[in-house]
């Protein structure tokens, strides 16, 4: 019998038993979303997994601590198989292709420093794979994400994982307010990744120990310039090495080779002071090289802003946050200046140095664990 809506939330925020909340989880193989799978099927919820193919299913048979290929298929089925509920393979390979991999190659190429795990989430996972949850009559979607989801006096919000090692909100901060109401991150909470790995235990998960994936699930072992070459393979064109006056220092194999801030592997030598690659011209195959201090940068050019404050973005003509402008960092003092709802320039209170166009910047209340949401670095 279904609880009236005075009664008590289920832990979903659902007001009827688990047995009547219909969840699909994006199971990509690993421990995490394989755990969140087990342990809504503990709780009596009506699960369905879901496993995008995202690439080449024979090519990534060999290739542990990835996502969403041969292995991690096959590892996301023995759980759904172990805890009882049903498990389905979609073929998004093109949609993969077209949505993250070409505009991957393409930024690259452009003299970009891309991150297609944000790409992947906003453009994949959670537009079309959160469709198909919708089109199997789920009440939400639940995935294995280090961040959390709470209810504000607005609606949902999204704050920063409890576990600051683990937290993966750098990744997410395109989700939108629509997808944030269908979403579900039962992970956010935990202390520490070793509360999941217990878990999988306690359930007898086959993915207990399997090791976390380090890589971008389509660049082996980080190596970009070999993925590039074999989709652009132009892009391996040999060009010159260059100064901030253009006078001509040594010769490279391609661009692809080289990002901004690098300062090893330059075949550059006899200098008083080190170089560091300052800017990529894909156009003229010139990697440009000048001293650190030029790496510095205060004013950040932001486009597609995805912002989720209370109020709209252009209320107000500065906003004083925290930002990321890469995963690794923590939060630094800035101001967003708004020109339009999805466009503004950030300055940075402290110089960062870096600072690539293609990276994410991503915005956090300075007084708690909110994210606002951010936006892609850009050349202004």
């Amino acid at each position: 019998m279904a609880l009236d809506q005075n009664k008590t939330l289920n832990s979903l925020g659902f007001a009827k038993p688990p047995s009547e909340t219909r969840v699909v989880v994006a199971m990509s193989g690993g421990v995490d979303s394989s755990v969140v799978a087990a342990m809504l099927a503990e709780q009596g919820y009506d699960v369905v997994g879901v496993t995008l193919q995202l690439y080449d299913h024979g090519a990534a048979l060999a290739k542990k601590g990835a996502c969403c290929a041969g292995l991690d298929i096959h590892d996301a089925r023995r759980v759904a198989e172990t805890m009882g509920f049903p498990h389905y393979v979609l073929d998004y390979e093109n949609v993969f292709k077209d949505a993250v991999i070409d505009e991957f190659a393409d930024s690259y190429l452009g003299g970009a420093t891309p991150v297609p795990c944000i790409r992947c989430n906003e453009r994949v996972k959670f537009k079309d794979l959160l469709e198909t949850a919708k089109d199997l009559e789920a009440d939400c979607m639940a995935t294995g994400h280090y961040i959390q989801r709470m209810m504000g006096d607005a609606g949902p919000e999204l704050h920063s994982a409890a576990d600051a090692n683990r937290d993966q909100s750098y990744f997410l901060f395109s989700t939108t307010p629509e997808q944030l109401d269908y979403l579900r991150f039962p992970l956010g909470h935990l202390p520490s990744k070793d509360d999941t790995r217990a878990l999988a235990a306690k359930y007898g998960l086959s993915v207990a120990d399997k090791p976390d994936s380090q890589d971008i699930c389509f660049v082996p072992n980080g190596d970009y310039a070999s993925v590039i070459r074999k989709l652009r393979p132009e892009a391996a064109a040999p060009g010159d090495i260059v100064d901030v006056d253009g006078k001509v220092l040594a010769q490279h194999d391609g661009v692809i080779n080289y990002t901004i801030g690098q300062r090893k592997g330059l075949g550059i030598g006899g200098l008083a002071d080190p170089l560091y690659v300052v800017k990529l011209d894909p156009n003229t195959r010139h990697v440009i090289v000048g001293p650190k201090s030029m790496l510095a940068t205060r004013i950040v050019p932001l486009k597609e802003i995805n912002w989720l404050g209370d109020e709209p973005l252009t209320s107000r003509t500065e906003w004083h946050v925290g930002v990321r402008v890469r995963s690794t960092r923590p939060p630094t003092d800035a101001i967003i200046r708004p020109i339009s709802d999805t466009e503004a320039t950030v300055e940075l209170i402290t110089a960062e140095q870096g600072v690539s166009p293609g990276q994410a910047c991503v915005f956090y209340d300075r007084d708690s664990s909110r994210i606002f949401g951010g936006g892609w670095i850009h050349k202004g």
